[in-house]
């Protein structure tokens, strides 16, 4: 089942970062300018109002990406009837926290609404005094972006009660599912395992069978460095039932991600994780393949028997993976399952938190008011459904509600939702009603004849999650470890799954305590402090 928050500890955000710390400049010398260009006025009077846009150098021919279907949409709805010139600063994907620090440090030249999915990066600049507090603002002018967000995914926002940024809503909280072979398990006539024991067995005779007559390229479990694939395995170690100071001083957060390091049962896990290496089990070069791609190119290939991934991330256009696996290799079929198991019989797994992008108004903005109005006015009315959508019958039609790609939209109607994620910032994935509705949308973002497996897999990521964990105080320890501690736990989980079997346990533990010497040990002594200070209120 899945599990709520726990309410007592929920109200605030917690904190991590990417430490990506420019020299010699400090976020709150900037911030603290009067100087700002974002005050200015159009000629005929509007106020101008600058928004960070990510540009991922994916804009079609005829649109750039601060002129195109979305920025006239928005100008036309939101602009023009309020006399407010919307301007887009863009700033590239691939480094946007290392340019969100220079505007931010450069005072006059920051957008009145900036944003970051890093939240060590939004505690900085709060904590440093660099972030409007968006408390009163919100109440005044914000009630449809209120009621859109709901005080769950506002509390992401909140340090010690104060709204310092406002949280993109994420649509599905599922993380993962698992798929596996079916056409190599209707070979040997095997049954689909049900847990982590009966996949170890089905992993062996994959091996030593080879019913996909792969040869010595075959990989019985696709793994690599990216928590997709080793996420499930290990959360399924930990040992249940927690208590809550356990999660909340044990776990530790990096980056935007809850990790089990020091929670029982971490040890275990990957002490499995060097069982299937040693036996061969697992990909042989998993700690080089940071971005997936070595993986999606062995299951498309035909090389690889079970693996776990983002639920349903080989269903999608963009991806491609299983389309090109039924390509390559005839008959070939892999089919969603759940079977990591841990000590209660449930199939635990993280899930997602409820916000995706943190908003934020730097504290030099004079145009807080009509940054709160642009966001909610895109909550408002049908003005995020169709910066999401398009238009009806060009780009899509509606099923009970939930709008269905055409598969057969045109070029010109294709290329207007190019950019949708990155203008239709209060979102985090297409949100259209209920919970239920909005899986439906997800799912129906795939091809048709996928929609049953991906449907089948969405229902997986949903089951037995173990929600984040979050403090009503950023935890500065994490800020300041962060980026280096998440290089050390990616060297504990591929230097500990491929040592010796004999010699895991001294692996184990000299990379554990370099971890925590590294600022592990920081973490849970703040993490321990601020629980127990929290309790006694």
């Amino acid at each position: 089942m899945k599990k709520g928050p726990n309410q007592k500890m929920v109200k605030g955000v917690t904190s991590s970062m990417l430490a990506i710390v420019l020299a010699g400049i400090t976020i709150l010398t900037g911030c603290s300018s009067n100087e700002s260009s974002s005050g200015a006025t159009s000629a005929d009077g509007s106020s101008i109002l600058k928004v960070e846009v990510f540009d991922r150098g994916n804009s079609p021919s005829g649109y750039t990406i601060s002129d195109n279907y979305m920025t006239k949409l928005v100008d036309e709805r939101f602009g023009k009837p309020n006399k407010i010139d919307v301007q887009y600063v863009p700033v590239p994907r691939s480094d946007e926290l290392q340019k969100l620090n220079v505007l931010m440090a450069s005072g006059g030249d920051v957008p009145d609404i900036v944003f970051t999915y890093d939240q060590g990066t939004f505690n900085r600049y709060a904590e440093q005094g660099g972030l409007t507090d968006l408390t009163d603002l919100l109440n005044q002018y914000g009630p449809n972006l209120k009621k859109f967000l709901g005080d769950d995914t506002l509390a992401y926002g909140q340090i010690e009660g104060k709204q310092f940024a406002i949280p993109g809503k994420r649509s599905v909280l599922g993380k993962y599912a698992s798929y596996i072979r079916q056409d190599w398990l209707d070979e040997l006539k095997l049954p689909m395992p049900q847990t982590t024991d009966e996949l170890y067995t089905t992993l062996k005779a994959f091996k030593e069978k080879d019913p996909g007559k792969v040869g010595s390229g075959l990989i019985p479990f696709g793994m690599t460095i990216a928590p997709a694939q080793y996420d499930p395995l290990l959360w399924s170690f930990v040992q249940q039932p927690l208590t809550d100071e356990q999660k909340y001083t044990l776990t530790q957060k990096l980056g935007s991600s809850d990790y089990p390091t020091l929670l029982p049962g971490f040890k275990e896990g990957l002490q499995f994780m060097n069982k299937l290496y040693n036996e061969k089990l697992i990909s042989t070069d998993f700690g080089l393949d940071e971005d997936k791609k070595q993986l999606w190119q062995d299951v498309q290939n035909g090389k690889v028997g079970f693996y776990t991934e983002d639920a349903g991330e080989l269903y999608f256009t963009y991806n491609g993976t299983y389309k090109n696996l039924k390509t390559n290799v005839k008959g070939a079929e892999l089919t969603p399952t759940d079977v990591f198991t841990n000590n209660e019989g449930k199939h635990a797994k993280p899930e997602y938190a409820s916000n995706g992008l943190y908003i934020m108004i730097p504290k030099s903005s004079p145009r807080a008011v009509e940054a709160i109005k642009y966001l909610d006015w895109m909550a408002s009315d049908k003005n995020l459904f169709d910066m999401q959508n398009g238009v009806e019958g060009e780009n899509y039609t509606l099923k009970d509600g939930v709008p269905v790609a055409k598969e057969d939209a045109t070029e010109e109607a294709t290329n207007r939702l190019y950019n949708y994620g990155d203008m239709a910032i209060i979102a985090n994935g297409k949100i259209v009603g209920t919970e239920e509705q909005n899986n439906d949308a997800y799912i129906m973002q795939t091809p048709e004849e996928y929609q049953a497996a991906m449907r089948k897999s969405v229902e997986i990521s949903n089951t037995d999650t173990i929600p984040p964990v979050n403090f009503s105080v950023p935890i500065k320890a994490e800020a300041k470890y962060g980026s280096g501690l998440q290089d050390k736990y990616n060297q504990l989980i591929v230097k500990a799954t491929m040592a010796p079997t004999a010699q895991f346990d001294t692996v184990y533990d000299s990379l554990l305590k370099d971890y925590m010497s590294s600022g592990g040990q920081a973490i849970l002594d703040e993490r321990t402090k601020v629980f127990q200070e929290q309790g006694a209120k």
